[in-house]
């Protein structure tokens, strides 16, 4: 494995900053306050998150197995704890937090196996 010299290493953190930079900004200097958002990106600003939320719930439990033990319960578990603390308090914190408390609980004490 080759290391970066000091100048390599130098211009990869200033490319770094400077695209992070351009993607903060980047959406006000398209849609300046006094400019109209275009109907297409406030239905993507709608559209998007409930989808991701989807795909990321997909992503999790596609390698989970329904038909053997513990058949999946500290996953439901978890995902029940998750919907219903949102529904509760509408904070995404508490959510993650909450489901993701319950589900190594349950790995961890062994209830299931």
């Amino acid at each position: 494995m080759q290391t970066l010299t000091s100048s390599q290493t130098l211009i990869t953190i200033l490319m770094i900053a400077a695209a992070t930079i351009l993607t903060r900004f980047l959406p006000f200097w398209i849609f300046p306050e006094k400019r109209q958002v275009p109907r297409t990106v406030l239905f993507l600003g709608k559209a998007l998150p409930p989808a991701m939320m989807g795909l990321l719930i997909v992503y999790c439990l596609k390698s989970v197995n329904f038909t053997a033990a513990p058949f999946a319960i500290p996953e439901i578990a978890a995902l029940a704890a998750i919907y219903f603390l949102h529904k509760w308090k509408h904070n995404s914190l508490l959510s993650i937090g909450g489901g993701t408390l319950i589900y190594v609980l349950i790995l961890n004490a062994n209830l299931l196996f």
